[in-house]
């Protein structure tokens, strides 16, 4: 009976529709030309009318919310929406495209529309189409009657994989194709299941939350081992691996037949409207059940038994006998993972008809509820096992004798291999020092011939800092303290004593030094020599009097010093230092731990970039990479790469995006606690710039003396490079223009990455999860 009124209410509105376009649009009418608006009562068909474009109303929570799909015209399924994630509530939605190349959804009410597309530079002549591929595009046209596709729906899957359609990752730009289940079948929000292709291992897999808990098995004679026959009989996989993309995407074998899959809310794929499975990630629980494509990624709770599993049944329970608790803002698999985690839960129900929120209930026995066949009792979803348990023996004191010589005699043979490992590794490093011993004479030389870098002895580095004491010490970076410095002939020096933890040898330390010497730039801290000494490696730098920018722009007395001036004085020099690595420098170098701290302040209060510990080194031909141990400071990492390891320039221009909002805020990007608004400093400005209230964003230090052009121009740059996808971010020429420049700037910041309202979440920080 769960949700018979939405459906009802859904049937009615695509009735009225149908009727409706008969009476507005051509049938052959498959294009949106500039100037072009499309309404509510509006309808696009492709060409072959298999696929057709509208607005339409989803009810959850007792509110209509209003989309802009495009459904396959047979069955009216919605293969995808545009803007699940600003919905609004609202049934007098216009999608245009205007004269400058700008695709967007307005809303009456609303401030400021949903931008789909807007191009750097205005482009005057466009269309935008829907394609019998069911692919929503917009392409330029040019004069010679060629085309350049400038968008298109394909590039922003939601829960509905159709033919031709990709999965993978776009080297070029870093974007990745996947699918996004909803949270529940009544709220269009993205959920907790993700439909992704491994290039790598050449296969499909589900992710939970982040865990990948299913994978289709590697692709042999056109079949997946786990996806079932049926799934993939009438379909051919396309997979495509170059230096563009990796990609995924069938076609039918029956062209008159539109086959496609369906990520649910519970981690179900489903093929052509849930007439069958392709997979049932919502059977993999995570521990050592490996059928059908399961993965192992937790080990199984003590107090639950293999082959439990949550089977949904007609209760009455005995409220007497039980106790529960609820919570409202997750979803029916998040509900599994917390029942399943906890070991007082012995079942759950759903609090909403959407599927949304659920209710924990404990009890002691069967006795404790009563199961009813009918439709009467309500429905609860109990833990019941589908397995023959085999009975555990009673060990005999003839085992205790036999596991006890077995063990003891497991224990010397360990032993023996425990002292022979702490032989060998003892010889291992001994060699290894003396290797370092050998290398280092020709080091010393090397740097100091070609690079110019001072070599200096050890006693000295000691003498200079008064043996690393913690009056001279300035700070901690992300490898090791800093120390102030004074050598022989006066000079002052930064020493940053590398921890001994690092697995970096001579020579890698050598190549590190030798490609960070050649940076040559007046907003980079400049590298003056170097010291080995046994396991110590020591960096030496041009001191900066003046300390680091945090130390002034988050104290309240000392921002005062950091005027207007000083302050798009500094934004410039960091962007130009930035510029200057990823372009014109010999190597291209991603810094990957941009953030104040790591920006010093000269006796002018210039800006240099320090501390490239965390740096990667690239060809300049070479745009994107991607690792498996996720390094920097949380808060400034861009989402691609603090969740998916891929990290590229874009992945800096996130942490600049976020940088210039604190010069501009002298606020940190995660000091915010307030219940009433967003978690960080990005959603902060955003919830104000989509109101016009950004000059309530300006540091209240500065007692209002800004130029208030040039504010409201670095604001808008900040949310233009904390943009969700890398590709939808500006270069650092095309930031330094917007800066210089003084003209419009024409590209729309959209809703940014991380952006989190807290009276929005989907789950809160107490649940728990698998």
């Amino acid at each position: 009976m769960r949700l018979i009124l939405q459906k009802l209410v859904l049937a009615f509105m695509h009735l009225w529709l149908w009727w409706s376009s008969s009476i507005h649009v051509d049938a052959a009418d498959d294009s949106l030309n500039p100037g072009d608006t499309f309404n509510s009562s509006s309808q696009l068909y492709s060409k072959s009318r298999n696929y057709f474009l509208d607005f339409y109303s989803l009810l959850s929570g007792g509110e209509f919310f209003t989309y802009l799909a495009i459904q396959n015209a047979h069955d009216n399924t919605i293969v995808w929406d545009a803007n699940k994630e600003q919905s609004v509530h609202q049934n007098d939605a216009v999608l245009s495209l205007n004269f400058s190349g700008v695709l967007k959804i307005e809303y009456p009410s609303v401030n400021k529309p949903i931008i789909l597309y807007s191009p750097p530079q205005p482009i005057n002549n466009t269309v935008a189409t829907l394609l019998d591929t069911g692919n929503f595009v917009l392409q330029h046209l040019h004069s010679n009657g060629t085309t350049t596709l400038l968008w298109q729906s394909f590039d922003y899957p939601t829960n509905t994989l159709i033919p031709t359609m990709k999965l993978g990752v776009n080297h070029k730009t870093g974007h990745r194709w996947l699918l996004f289940s909803y949270l529940t079948e009544g709220r269009a929000t993205p959920g907790g299941f993700s439909l992704e292709w491994e290039p790598k291992g050449q296969e499909l897999m589900i992710r939970r939350r982040g865990k990948v808990c299913w994978k289709s098995g590697k692709l042999r004679n056109n079949r997946f081992e786990h996806i079932p026959e049926d799934a993939q009989g009438v379909l051919n996989y396309s997979i495509v691996s170059n230096g563009n993309e990796d990609s995924f995407s069938f076609t039918s074998t029956n062209e008159n037949i539109t086959y496609f899959w369906s990520l649910s809310d519970t981690g179900r794929l489903y093929y052509d409207d849930k007439e069958g499975y392709v997979a049932r990630a919502d059977l993999c629980y995570g521990y050592n059940n490996t059928d059908g494509g399961c993965q192992r990624w937790q080990d199984i709770p003590k107090c639950r038994i293999p082959g439990d599993v949550f089977t949904k049944k007609s209760l009455y329970p005995n409220y007497e006998n039980v106790t529960y608790e609820e919570n409202e803002n997750i979803s029916h698999s998040d509900c599994e993972a917390a029942c399943w985690s906890n070991c007082n839960c012995s079942g759950f129900k759903e609090l909403y008809t959407d599927g949304s929120g659920c209710r924990f209930y404990q009890w002691n026995s069967s006795k404790d509820y009563i199961v009813d066949g009918t439709v009467s009792g309500e429905d609860f979803y109990v833990l019941e096992n589908k397995r023959n348990i085999i009975p555990h023996h009673h060990g005999t004191k003839g085992w205790i004798w036999i596991s006890t010589v077995i063990a003891t005699t497991l224990l010397i043979i360990c032993a023996l291999i425990l002292c022979l490992a702490i032989k060998k590794r003892k010889h291992v490093l001994q060699e290894k020092k003396r290797k370092e011993m050998t290398l280092m004479e020709d080091f010393g030389n090397d740097l100091n011939k070609k690079h110019g870098l001072k070599v200096l002895d050890y006693s000295l580095v000691v003498a200079a800092t008064n043996e690393f004491s913690s009056e001279n010490k300035l700070g901690q970076g992300g490898f090791g303290p800093v120390y102030k410095g004074t050598l022989p002939t006066g000079e002052e020096v930064a020493i940053k004593r590398l921890a001994r933890s690092s697995a970096q040898g001579i020579v890698e330390f050598k190549n590190e030094l030798t490609l960070i010497c050649e940076l040559q730039h007046m907003n980079l801290v400049q590298l003056l020599g170097c010291c080995i000494h046994e396991e110590e490696k020591i960096l030496i730098y041009e001191y900066m009097p003046n300390k680091s920018l945090d130390f002034y722009l988050f104290d309240g007395t000392r921002s005062k010093l950091l005027d207007w001036n000083k302050r798009f004085s500094i934004i410039q020099g960091i962007a130009q230092g930035l510029l200057y690595l990823h372009k014109y420098s010999r190597l291209k170098v991603i810094h990957r731990d941009l953030k104040a701290s790591n920006i010093l302040l000269d006796e002018n209060m210039n800006p240099k970039i320090s501390d490239f510990g965390m740096a990667r080194m690239f060809t300049q031909q070479d745009s994107i990479s991607n690792t498996n141990k996720v390094v920097g400071t949380y808060g400034y990492m861009s989402p691609e790469y603090a969740m998916e390891g891929v990290f590229s320039t874009k992945s800096d221009v996130y942490s600049f995006g976020v940088l210039l909002l604190e010069i501009v805020t002298g606020r940190k990007n995660t000091s915010f606690y307030d219940d009433d608004h967003p978690l960080n400093l990005v959603g902060h400005v955003w919830e104000l710039w989509k109101d016009d209230k950004y000059f309530e964003l300006v540091d209240p230090s500065l007692n209002e003396v800004f130029d208030h052009e040039e504010v409201q121009r670095c604001i808008h740059i900040g949310l233009l490079c904390v943009e969700h996808y890398a590709n939808d971010r500006p270069t650092m020429s095309n930031i330094i223009l917007m800066l210089t420049s003084k003209s419009e700037i024409v590209s729309l910041p959209q809703i940014p990455a991380f952006y989190v309202q807290r009276n929005h979440c989907f789950y809160s920080r107490n649940d728990y999860f698998y």
